[in-house]
């Protein structure tokens, strides 16, 4: 898989520094802008950034980090991961990232969701009953905009257009647009409807059990006759120099980030033995660089996928420790995944 995609995802976690101490939220955001110039420099194919609303998180507009990293490399793609989409605007959506499409010379992506957080909703003056049709609507209206051409648009969630044309536009002539899924089949479908790249968001349990999803995606883009498309994923993970390290230095920082959200959802406490499981068997990829490549191209292969994003941050782990990691995952994780891949 000469042509495999291989980056990097992050939420903009809220880092300690070497002392212990949490570093402020503009300090947080300057470090995903220096850890992505670093993966840009070390061969990391792409960086996506998600949107969050959250004290957790310091990444609230994604466009707006891309854009400052765009100014700072030279090839690394630059996406979201996700865009929620049923919360935003998709004319604004649409004229920020082919605003950093410009900046980077044609290097932005945009990752549309729904959002697996609902704290958007209410503090954008959007109703959660209305879920589902945001979504469908504003993603239909997405979709017509990334013609670059004049769009007549009329549904219930926005004003209507007529003959609304919108700038900047790309060189490419259309800006490069995924959906990300986290594993409802309907969603599969009206990915595929649209002829988008699928990017599933594979975050627990036996990464093959999204088989089905992926071959419900293939069928229906046959089927439709749209587009296909290489399908991605995203996981999390965390890469040291030894296996016992990267779990010493991720486990304690995730478990107080992944307790606080689910005590918001009714889940309980994470135990160890759980998070050893997923490491072992499941959807998390934490190790040193050959446990963690040697997983990573397992799962490549299983599921023929032709991106794969490790998110590398999950808590408060060190700067430091962030740091290496990403210079771990750029010179040796990458390079090992597709000496491996290519062996088969």
């Amino acid at each position: 898989m000469t042509d495999l995609i291989l980056g990097l995802d992050t939420f903009g976690d809220v880092p300690e520094d070497d002392s212990g101490t949490l570093v402020s939220h503009a300090e947080a955001i300057r470090q995903v802008v220096a850890e992505a110039t670093l993966a840009d420099e070390l061969g990391v194919d792409a960086i996506a950034l998600g949107e969050h609303h959250r004290p957790e998180f310091a990444i609230s507009t994604p466009e707006t980090v891309l854009a400052g990293i765009a100014a700072r490399t030279s090839r690394i793609r630059l996406g979201s991961g996700v865009t929620v989409l049923s919360s935003d605007d998709p004319v604004r959506v649409f004229e920020r990232f082919a605003t950093v499409d410009a900046i980077s010379g044609g290097r932005a992506e945009v990752i549309l969701g729904r959002g697996s957080f609902t704290e958007s909703f209410p503090l954008f003056g959007y109703d959660l009953a209305d879920y589902e049709v945001l979504f469908e609507e504003k993603l239909e209206l997405f979709v017509q905009l990334l013609d670059e051409k004049p769009v007549t648009w009329s549904g219930t969630t926005r004003a209507a257009l007529d003959d609304a044309d919108v700038y900047p536009k790309t060189d490419s002539g259309r800006l490069t647009t995924w959906v990300g899924v986290g594993g409802s089949p309907q969603s599969i479908v009206r990915t595929a409807r649209y002829g988008l790249p699928l990017m599933l968001a594979i975050i627990g349990g036996p990464p093959e059990r999204f088989t089905p999803l992926i071959e419900l995606y293939r069928r229906a883009t046959d089927r439709l006759g749209t587009a296909t498309w290489p399908i991605g994923m995203h996981s999390p993970g965390f890469v040291a120099d030894t296996d016992d390290e990267a779990k010493e230095l991720y486990y304690p920082r995730y478990k107080v980030v992944r307790d606080r959200i689910g005590a918001l959802r009714g889940w309980p406490p994470v135990r160890r033995e759980e998070f050893e499981a997923e490491i072992e068997g499941g959807s998390m990829y934490v190790g040193s660089p050959d446990t963690v490549a040697r997983k990573i191209a397992r799962t490549v292969s299983a599921l023929g996928v032709g991106r794969f994003d490790l998110l590398y941050t999950s808590g408060s782990q060190s700067i430091s420790a962030r740091s290496r990691a990403v210079e771990l995952y750029g010179t040796k994780v990458i390079p090992m995944v597709r000496d491996i891949l290519s062996a088969t």
